[in-house]
């Protein structure tokens, strides 16, 4: 299996450098960009498998550049993490609704990051199932990770495509924040409940172009479900 590829937005060389090295130690081919200017060039070229952005960039800020990615159709699916030393709560907000899949404070060590990486990919990354699951005409190719409806597909993040498949295969149950975040993220990652908030509102806001936002229920005090029944 080739390497997984990540590209490192960063400017400030030493930084850029230190996560170059963690990340080819660990098996990754890395490439590098110091500015958004290099990274738009660098995506050109070769698309990665994820991109790490720094927020404090020279000639753009990292969560424009990842707004831009989200909003091009060539690069919307594209896994973004975004690192920063913004640290509060409406800064990582900001980032996750601007359409990063992860955020990570600075300072952070390599371990901390590798294992972000993983989750982001292991979120992205294809499955050996071949399987369409149909919910009330919404359907999702688990073999492509396409879904559509009415024909027509929907653009999601692989952050919103796992949580919608998670659902389309668990519906009509109650989950809390905490059930969800250990079964989208994995249970040896460390995510804040209100990332799943944000990523709702993103799943919705895709799904309702469609009519199917309604899907995805919001049960005061406990949590969400999936369910086409409006009770």
């Amino acid at each position: 299996m080739p390497a997984k590829q990540v590209l490192i937005v960063e400017d400030e060389r030493p930084i850029r450098e230190m996560i170059a090295f963690g990340l080819k130690r660990a098996g990754f081919e890395v490439r590098e960009a110091e500015d958004c200017r290099s990274a738009r060039a660098a995506l050109a070229d070769s698309r990665p498998d994820l991109v790490l952005v720094d927020w404090m960039l020279p000639d753009m800020s990292g969560l424009e550049l990842t707004r831009a990615l989200k909003r091009d159709r060539e690069t919307r699916e594209l896994p973004v993490i975004l690192l920063t030393a913004r640290a509060e709560e409406g800064d990582k907000v900001a980032g996750l609704e601007g359409g990063a899949d992860d955020y990570v404070t600075k300072p952070f060590s390599p371990r901390e990051l590798l294992a972000r990486i993983n989750a982001v990919l292991r979120r992205s990354g294809t499955t050996s199932v071949d399987e369409l699951i149909e919910f009330d005409g919404l359907v999702l190719d688990q073999g492509s990770h396409r879904v559509t409806a009415g024909g027509r597909t929907v653009a999601l993040g692989p952050t919103e495509y796992r949580m919608l498949e998670f659902f389309m295969t668990h519906p009509e149950r109650v989950y809390t924040r905490d059930q969800l975040l250990d079964r989208i993220w994995g249970g040896n990652v460390y995510v804040e409940e209100r990332t799943i908030d944000v990523h709702i509102r993103r799943l919705r806001k895709s799904l309702e172009d469609f009519g199917y936002d309604h899907l995805v229920q919001t049960v005061r005090g406990s949590g969400y479900r999936f369910s086409a029944r409006t009770a």
